[in-house]
């Protein structure tokens, strides 16, 4: 699984030490790991496959199938899929941490870098890294090549347009969000498939029932749900009764940081 440039020879002599775990060895080790494996690069395709691809293909039906009396934003319809790809980011987030403990890994790496709360912010920054400049290529590719293929069919979205800019940039640091929720569930939840029912619930379920609540119900909930405002970044209009750009994804960044702050709590307090 992992090659640490700082494991002792054997677990419990002298030559284990924290001091050689150090924040920059560590964050090499998880590095190392994640641009190894298998996982990474399998979940990256899927994520190009349907953010770019499948957004493209649908970009251009959209386009080819424009009428005039319809509503009409072709920076969501461009950025679409990129809410279904945000998936595969997901689920390698909820894999930084539950591959470990599905393959009992976990125990070597723990028994190498004694700090917990190191390894888990070292695993958080490296994958943070990888799922930001992931999001922001896909959401950027998605967004030019959307527009591309409806040119002639249909009115396009330039970046000089209000709120354009920001909602392409928006979409991938909503993508990066959603990998680094779901690492703190898979830290919570220590199973793989566990983490990623739950963060479909998070995404999609939950926000569906809320549908079945009463208006003066759902109205405020549907407003503050944490993935729901933190999608507002994402949009360049604004319906009713949600939060603006910012305050939404300031809130759905809050949410995350708290959700992270009980999982680096209970990794310390619990066995591996």
């Amino acid at each position: 699984m992992s090659a640490l440039p700082f494991a002792p020879l054997h677990i419990g002599s002298p030559a284990l030490s924290a001091r050689k775990a150090t924040f920059s060895n560590v964050l090499l080790s998880e590095w190392t790991k994640i641009r190894t494996l298998r996982s990474t690069f399998f979940s990256l395709a899927v994520a190009i496959a349907i953010s770019v691809g499948l957004g493209t293909l649908i970009s251009y039906e959209a386009g080819s199938h424009y009428n005039p009396s319809q509503d009409w934003d072709p920076t969501a319809t461009s950025l679409g899929a990129l809410l279904i790809g945000q998936l595969a980011i997901a689920v390698l987030g909820a894999l930084t941490i539950t591959g470990e403990y599905s393959t009992g890994m976990i125990r070597t790496t723990l028994a190498a870098v004694p700090r917990r709360g190191r390894l888990l912010a070292t695993k958080a920054a490296v994958f943070t890294g990888v799922a930001l400049v992931t999001g922001e290529v896909l959401s950027w590719s998605a967004f030019a090549l959307g527009q591309v293929v409806m040119h002639g069919h249909a009115p396009t979205a330039s970046l000089s347009q209000p709120d354009v800019a920001r909602a392409v940039l928006g979409a991938g640091l909503y993508v990066a969000l959603i990998g680094l929720m779901a690492v703190a569930v898979g830290t919570l939840l220590r199973h793989t498939a566990g983490a990623i029912v739950s963060v479909v619930a998070l995404l999609f379920v939950l926000p569906g029932v809320l549908e079945a609540l009463p208006a003066s119900w759902r109205n405020p909930v549907e407003e503050y749900w944490p993935t729901n405002a933190g999608s507002m970044v994402v949009e360049v209009t604004r319906g009713s009764h949600t939060l603006s750009a910012w305050w939404g994804f300031g809130e759905f960044a809050l949410f995350v940081g708290l959700l992270l702050g009980f999982a680096f709590w209970l990794l310390q307090r619990r066995d591996a």
